[in-house]
């Protein structure tokens, strides 16, 4: 099972061109979705989850048409948005009891069964039924993750899940993502590195609603070996170096400078060579489409 998106475009009405004919491949396993806060991820993972229609293109998951069999993806479809709102009076019990009849689960032996299992999986099992308006914000994210395996879905989107939490729900929620890519189709959008550097074997670098790279971290990685270079500098000497050299990031450090410099060689003899890093491959696509 493998998800196929071929010349996606989508325009809004407010003149912003949010996906540049977009052409995706994603087979079965973790693949990462990596770019910047509006680089037009939202409107990919909205469109796959039939929640608007492109102006042109097709998608396909295995030989379903996704955007003119809309019921039959949403069968197979487990999606968890970026802004996910729960009822904050019901407890996690009750509410995926009913979010589990919505999607077909109508016979009650089978859906208590299935309930259960999720929010064991989840770890939420002990505060079932307590009411989700005292859940944490890691423990809201492993419910939307409970909803969205509803019905065994071949497809899961998740739509930039660790933002906001803290390091220990981070760590619980990506293992729990790595457990459900053994099987199935996961896609992950994100902007951040780290969380695509730990889970997936393949990965793109979205922005401005392009793909600017595709293939696997390792693949990403060798193509700026030996290309980037580092070098502490004054603040006030950070605009004549952004003016001559290709700086792909710069961050402070003791309160001066510390810059990223993209070339083929030592750029004027001062810098330090170092082992590029997903951040790094990261910085450099957008730094190249700009």
């Amino acid at each position: 099972m493998h998800l196929t998106i071929t010349n996606l475009n989508k325009t809004y009405g407010n003149g912003v061109h949010a996906l540049k004919d977009v052409n995706l491949t994603i087979n079965q396993g973790m693949f990462g979705l990596l770019g910047p806060n509006g680089a037009g991820k939202s409107s990919l993972m909205r469109t796959i989850a039939t929640l608007q229609e492109p102006d042109s293109g097709e998608i396909f998951l295995g030989d379903i048409n996704v955007l003119t069999q809309k019921d039959e993806i949403r069968k197979t479809l487990g999606y968890l948005p970026q802004e996910f709102g729960v009822y904050p009076k019901v407890s996690a019990l009750n509410l995926l009891n009913h979010i589990a009849v919505l999607k077909g689960i109508t016979n009650s032996s089978e859906r208590k069964n299935v309930v259960e299992a999720l929010l064991q999986k989840t770890n939420l099992w002990d505060a079932r039924k307590k009411n989700l308006g005292g859940y944490s914000g890691g423990m809201k994210q492993r419910f939307g993750i409970a909803q969205a395996l509803l019905a065994n879905p071949k497809l899961i989107i998740v739509d930039e899940p660790t933002a906001g939490l803290d390091p220990a729900e981070r760590n619980r929620f990506l293992n729990l993502l790595s457990e459900l890519g053994e099987n199935t189709v996961v896609i992950l959008s994100t902007h951040i590195v780290e969380d695509v550097k730990e889970l997936c074997s393949d990965m793109a670098v979205f922005n401005k609603g392009e793909v600017l790279f595709k293939g696997s971290p390792d693949e990403a990685l060798n193509g700026i070996a030996g290309k980037v270079w580092t070098k502490r500098i004054k603040k006030d000497e950070l605009s004549e170096y952004k003016a001559n050299f290709k700086v792909i990031s710069e961050k402070l450090i003791a309160g001066n400078p510390v810059i990223n410099v993209l070339a083929d060689q030592n750029p004027d003899g001062t810098f330090s060579a170092i082992d590029a890093d997903l951040e790094d491959v990261y910085f450099s696509k957008i730094f190249l489409q700009s």
